[in-house]
């Protein structure tokens, strides 16, 4: 059979066009993967409401085993959120400082969970109008008794435990209810306080005066030491270059920002948006002292 010979370029043509596709779409994995980052120096944000830390978790765990980067700049932009993300994150960045200098640069807002995780730095740098601090922790619920008793409505609890529905909308709270969740809460502000109190070498008995929930700007939390520095992202690049005997000419790798296609195909597109993501996007607007977890009860 004769061949064809303008089928035949064309499908050369086809071909070369696919494996062009590929081949960008790989680089541009290995481009935003930090395990195959050849710079020095990478910076890693973390932006929002804290509520799941794995992708977190796996990008700093990838930063950790990379022998190239020596330093790693996080960049905080977070009203906090839920206990034990923050918790897990914080442990994470203590195990990547074992092997790397780690900067925290703080953008408009780095408090409660936020704060928890940059405690774990070797230096903090934030901006003099930066909001941070708001050490501690909250629980709230609501009641709903009086609008049951209104509507005549009368709800049924089945349970296996004294505390399995503790916080029930649809009842008074007991005092030993009260009890138990003040005991939790004060178990974690305890480990909170103690975080902050190893990493910012700050005695634990001045903790109280300094961890009483209120928020500081930059220049505050400086005078309490709180921060380092005051200064933007490029002061804390270049405090990270220096502790790592790094020259001023070493290379920085940025966070790699999605391209439109990229959006579109992972969803992020208008018309893709889950409820999930529109949820997490309101909770950005909430304020500090309104950060609830998933249950609505415990948060930093």
């Amino acid at each position: 059979m004769k061949k064809h010979p303008i089928l035949t370029v064309f499908l050369v043509l086809a071909g070369l066009f696919v494996f062009g596709i590929i081949a960008v779409s790989v680089l541009s994995v290995m481009k935003g993967n930090e395990a195959f980052l050849t710079e020095p120096v990478a910076v890693e944000k973390i932006e929002g409401p804290i509520f799941e830390s794995l992708d977190t978790l796996k990008k700093l765990k990838a930063l950790e085993n990379n022998k190239s980067v020596k330093v790693v700049i996080l960049r905080l932009n977070s009203p906090g959120g839920a206990v034990a993300p923050s918790e897990e994150i914080y442990e994470q960045v203590l195990n990547l400082k074992k092997k790397k200098k780690v900067i925290v640069s703080m953008g408009t807002v780095a408090a409660s969970g936020a704060y928890y995780i940059a405690a774990a730095a070797d230096k903090i740098v934030a901006s003099g109008g930066t909001i941070t601090g708001s050490i501690g922790v909250i629980m709230e619920s609501f009641g709903l008794k009086r609008v049951a008793d209104k509507f005549l409505l009368e709800p049924r609890t089945i349970k296996s435990g004294e505390f399995k529905d503790v916080g029930n909308p649809f009842r008074d709270m007991t005092e030993s209810e009260r009890e138990y969740l003040q005991n939790i809460l004060d178990d974690s502000y305890e480990q909170f306080i103690q975080a902050v109190s190893q990493g910012r070498n700050i005695p634990l008995e001045k903790m109280p005066t300094v961890a009483e929930g209120r928020v500081y700007t930059g220049r505050q939390a400086k005078e309490i030491g709180l921060v380092d520095d005051i200064g933007n992202i490029y002061k804390a690049i270049e405090l990270g270059k220096k502790l790592a005997g790094l020259p001023e000419s070493a290379k920085v790798r940025w966070p790699k920002e999605p391209t439109a296609f990229e959006k579109f195909v992972s969803g992020e597109s208008a018309a893709n948006l889950s409820i999930d993501k529109i949820l997490s996007r309101y909770k950005r607007h909430l304020p500090l002292w309104l950060m609830p977890d998933a249950l609505g009860l415990n948060s930093i």
